[in-house]
């Protein structure tokens, strides 16, 4: 009992140790502790894992070995993700662990075979070192339940009773996790985004476009493109001197409908977010916690989605990607939406492995305009590309310029493909729109880093029935995600957005 006592001792401070340096931090000191109620739900979190590994050990000192290296590894793994994208780790971010599994060869593409090596290397000597340590015994594995149910219990208890019920109630990860602390927020994240998404339904309109924005009757399309460009920002705005301006950007900005910055709420990563708002409209405000990974609860939104807004006018819908649709769960949730065909991977020419192992944006743009030109009804094509996925440094052996060169030359291709787009619309000889844009800017070390703004480009660019661009009025619009969605489903309807 005493080693019970000693190790689980030990094991609390040890994670509200390690806790101290998840970041952000208290803002007093870099070392300041949390708040007294989140030492309180960390310590009731902490206790319950060590009592399950003690009694799935029998050894109460490998369960505190292995409860304090759960901790380490989750601030270590929370603290690079902010480095790299701003944000700590979410309860959203463990639905990816699957995707780990499922998809190994994406997560693990950029590494070499010797890293590889020496991961299975250290994977094999976790297990011998488990092996060895364990000790079958009864008691130890009584206690360790009976430690694990009563913290659990307790932590339930505590959740319902204020303070803890009132904590955290509206999302602000930066400054919740700074006040409470990683596991606690990813915890109470969680519990109210399970409330969330069970009265989402009952606040909408938050992603409407903003007021004061008149419509004026247009020629209303009948090829509809929509290109999340992965990656796609403007280099100049990222690098200044280091980078040249994309043409066909620059061109599309002068003679668009409508272009400008799409105020993006990931830096890095987060392609779900940005696609989520535009296909189904629903604003940050509406989301709540839903919104750090909107794709969870997709299903329950499908009705807001743009396919089918659409099939009800005789529109056909068609969902472009040259990667595997199980990412995200798009397989099963894109027909949901109203999306007739899904055009994924198997469509494509298979791309080499190593560096450019994404299907090129070429290819992506001849696919969009061979199905427009085959297209007897009006139709929708909703389009997400891959090749300037990161990370732009193969292996992480480039300094930053190095990276800056490869992500010039990628976004071009990007650029690239808009310009195509813009010729092979035009010569379709019918009402079109084409809308184009970024899902995030790129996350690159020294470089491009969280922190600033967040913003990527977008351009609308309508074409009549002679394939000219109707240019006017040319307005240049900040828009969130959602307020993009509005945007086209006003334009389908044959509407155009102009100037005050």
């Amino acid at each position: 009992m005493i080693e019970i006592l000693l190790t689980l001792t030990l094991s609390l401070a040890g994670a509200v140790c390690a806790d101290r340096y998840a970041r952000p931090t208290p803002s007093k000191s870099g070392l300041a502790l949390r708040r007294a109620p989140a030492i309180w739900l960390l310590s009731l979190i902490s206790a319950s894992i060590f009592g399950i590994l003690l009694a799935a050990s029998g050894n109460p000192y490998l369960a505190l070995i292995l409860s304090l290296a759960l901790h380490v590894l989750l601030v270590s793994a929370s603290n690079a993700k902010y480095r790299m994208l701003g944000e700590p780790l979410l309860f959203s971010d463990l639905a990816l662990i699957g995707a780990i599994f499922r998809h190994p060869q994406f997560y693990f593409s950029v590494l070499t075979i010797w890293q590889k090596g020496l991961g299975l290397i250290a994977l094999a000597a976790l297990a011998a070192v488990l092996y060895w340590f364990f000790v079958p015994s009864l008691i130890m594995g009584v206690a360790g339940l009976t430690l694990a149910l009563s913290a659990f219990a307790i932590l339930l208890l505590s959740l319902r009773l204020r303070p803890f019920s009132n904590l955290a109630t509206r999302p602000a990860v930066e400054k919740d996790t700074c006040e409470f602390g990683l596991l606690p927020i990813i915890l109470l994240y969680w519990l109210r985004w399970r409330v969330e998404k069970a009265v989402s339904e009952k606040r909408l309109g938050a992603g409407a476009l903003p007021e004061g924005i008149p419509l004026a009757r247009a020629e209303q399309a009948r090829i509809i493109i929509v290109v999340q460009c992965e990656s796609f920002a403007d280099p100049v705005e990222l690098f200044g001197g280091n980078a040249d301006a994309l043409v066909h950007l620059g061109r599309s900005r002068r003679d668009g409908l409508i272009w400008g910055n799409l105020l993006a709420s990931g830096f890095g990563a987060y392609t779900m977010r940005t696609e989520y708002g535009v296909l189904f409209g629903r604003g940050e405000e509406e989301l709540g916690f839903r919104m750090y990974d909107p794709y969870l609860t997709a299903i329950d939104d499908v009705d807001h989605a743009i396919p089918n807004k659409l099939r009800m006018n005789g529109w056909r819908s068609v969902f472009v990607h040259p990667h595997d649709m199980r990412f995200y769960n798009r397989h099963t949730l894109l027909p949901k939406a109203g999306f007739t065909d899904l055009v994924g991977e198997n469509h494509f020419e298979a791309p080499p492995s190593g560096p450019g192992r994404y299907v090129k944006d070429a290819a992506v743009a001849e696919k969009i305009i061979e199905i427009a030109r085959a297209a007897e009804a009006p139709t929708f094509i909703y389009a997400v590309t891959m090749e300037n996925h990161g990370p732009w440094a193969r292996h992480g052996g480039a300094d930053p310029q190095q990276m800056i060169a490869n992500y010039n030359r990628l976004v071009k291709a990007g650029d690239s493909m808009l310009g195509r787009l813009r010729e092979g619309v035009a010569s379709l000889g019918q009402p079109a729109l084409l809308a184009f844009f970024g899902d995030h800017r790129p996350s690159i070390p020294g470089a491009s880093e969280p922190g600033g703004p967040r913003h990527t480009p977008f351009v609308m660019i309508q074409f009549d029935a002679q394939g000219r661009i109707t240019g006017q009025p040319n307005a240049c619009l900040d828009l969130t995600p959602a307020q993009l969605h509005h945007a086209i489903v006003e334009l389908t309807q044959g509407s155009t957005i102009v100037r005050d």
